[in-house]
């Protein structure tokens, strides 16, 4: 809970981001945040400022991401990332156990990892919905991914909020962005005026009071805060996608037979760039190995997607051999049958899988064809 004596909205001027840096890292915090990368932003692991995405910005459209040059000295212009979040929490490979033989005898040991305190910096609203979905996924109900727990537990968010929208984004669609509204412990609105180049930000935990109590600050006056939400403002009205959620799980309920399934499959090269890219998607495939000696042997989860034909493999054959089969059943599972499973489309607008699908397909313009046919 946060203490009622802290001021609903602070400033960090430019320079006090460094502060808060150096903060958590006295934490023992490891900090993770955005930085270039053979030319695209991706999540790293990060130790100041100056590793940040400074001056860069990014062009997302269908099948098409730049990264280029800002004409600010901004530090979070970009808009969404070409990795997600999820690869510190749900690792892409995650050893199970271990199996030694000796002799007649068998020693089973299970995966032991090292505590570590991560403090995620820049994830964006979308992303935090994103997280939220994963927590019910691996937290929640009777099966508890416990590696999963276990890095969740002492994770600190740094939020930034989108000032600018990019050109496949869609999450005020969903309603997960542009602002953070929750599950974050700091949110941030970078705001550039003139010479002068600071943060409006948000307290929302406990955790994240007393982390900003370490670091200069000053309360926001009303100018400064009415920068942010314009700021806020226009980037809600720039998305670059729009998807009419209005009984979109009922239309496709209705439209499971529909012919337009037949033509995406027709584009789709079933290469699950959109599910290894998307921030909810949690298909993962078990992988037994063994030496050469017999003697030592492990078990491994590894990323999957329902794009893959073997993903559906039982005894007899693929379930969902067909292109048409496998799309269909990727964008059901985001628009129609998450919501019966956790109440929330699986879906939250960041636009990654139309940036990263090598033909450009795009789930929004599926989606509003089949809405369209239905009306004539």
């Amino acid at each position: 809970m946060v203490s009622t004596d802290m001021p609903s909205k602070i400033v960090l001027e430019r320079p006090a981001l460094q502060g808060l840096f150096d903060a958590l890292r006295s934490q023992e915090y490891q900090l993770f945040g955005p930085t270039v990368r053979t030319d695209a932003v991706v999540y790293d692991q990060i130790s100041s400022v100056e590793d940040l995405p400074i001056g860069r910005s990014d062009r997302q459209d269908n099948g098409a991401y730049r990264l280029t040059a800002s004409d600010r000295p901004s530090l979070f212009d970009y808009t969404v990332g070409s990795t997600t979040w999820k690869k510190f929490l749900f690792s892409p490979a995650a050893p199970l156990y271990a199996a030694s033989r000796d002799g007649q005898k068998f020693e089973i040991s299970g995966a032991v990892e090292k505590p570590l305190k991560r403090a995620f910096i820049g994830v964006r609203a979308c992303e935090l919905q994103a997280l939220a979905i994963q927590d019910r996924v691996f937290t929640e109900g009777p099966f508890v991914d416990t590696a999963y727990a276990r890095r969740r537990q002492d994770l600190f968010i740094v939020a930034v909020n989108c000032t600018r929208a990019g050109g496949t984004c869609f999450c005020a669609s969903m309603k997960t962005g542009p602002k953070a509204s929750s599950g974050f412990d700091l949110a941030l609105t970078e705001v550039i005026d003139g010479n002068r180049h600071y943060f409006v930000t948000e307290v929302g935990s406990e955790a994240g009071e007393k982390m900003i109590s370490r670091v200069p600050h000053q309360d926001a006056g009303k100018a400064e805060s009415q920068a942010a939400d314009r700021l806020l403002e226009r980037s809600a009205a720039q998305m670059g996608r729009t998807l009419n959620t209005d009984h979109l799980k009922e239309l496709l309920d209705r439209n499971f037979d529909h012919p337009q399934w037949g033509k995406v499959a027709d584009r789709c090269l079933t290469c699950a760039n959109c599910t290894l890219v998307c921030p909810t998607c949690f298909c993962a495939n078990i992988e037994d190995a063994t030496d050469l000696t017999g003697r030592d042997a492990t078990r491994t989860r590894y990323w999957d997607s329902c794009f893959t034909i073997g993903f559906s493999y039982i005894h007899g054959g693929s379930i969902r051999n067909s292109v048409l089969s496998r799309y269909r059943q990727w964008m059901m599972h985001k628009l129609n049958y998450w919501v019966d499973q956790f109440g929330t489309f699986g879906c939250v607008g960041c636009g990654r899988c139309i940036t990263w699908c090598p033909v450009g397909i795009d789930l929004t313009e599926e989606a509003r064809l089949i809405r369209e046919h239905e009306k004539k």
